[in-house]
């Protein structure tokens, strides 16, 4: 099991932040060799299932997520949002919080425990280290809106 915990600050609103941090499609541009599909009906609610199907051919997998709290935020509240991993190969936890930060600007909070199926426990230092440095980068270019 690998768990992480990534802050940026973003030159954003917290509604702008959380609307480009939960466009789930926008996930599969921006983490390498994945693609993201939203199986529910839009606008995002509790409920919401999609799955980002990663690799190439045969060596591809599914990580099938639902949202099981969604919290926009508000002009009194931080917006927080959690995904349940519930695939055959990744299962976990993801909770993206956003919140006003210093100047006006959003600060987000993205927290995450990933367990992969078959991998042994004496990988989970190297797990964490890859998936740190891949959603480190989507949360960058997600904020960055490019």
């Amino acid at each position: 099991m690998a768990t992480f915990l990534l802050e940026r600050t973003a030159p954003l609103s917290p509604p702008e932040a959380w609307r480009r941090l939960t466009d789930w499609p926008r996930h599969g541009d921006v983490v390498p060799l994945t693609r993201v599909t939203v199986l529910t009906p839009e606008p995002t609610h509790e409920g919401t299932v999609f799955v980002a199907r990663s690799g190439l051919g045969p060596l591809a997998f599914d990580d099938r997520m639902e949202v099981t709290v969604w919290q926009p935020p508000t002009d009194d509240a931080p917006g927080r949002c959690r995904l349940d991993k519930r695939g055959r190969v990744v299962r976990g936890w993801a909770e993206i919080e956003v919140r006003p930060g210093p100047g006006g600007r959003a600060h987000v909070v993205w927290r995450e425990e990933l367990r992969v199926r078959l991998l042994p426990p004496f990988l989970d230092g190297a797990l964490e280290r890859a998936a740190r440095s891949v959603f480190g980068r989507a949360a960058n270019r997600l904020l960055r809106g490019r």
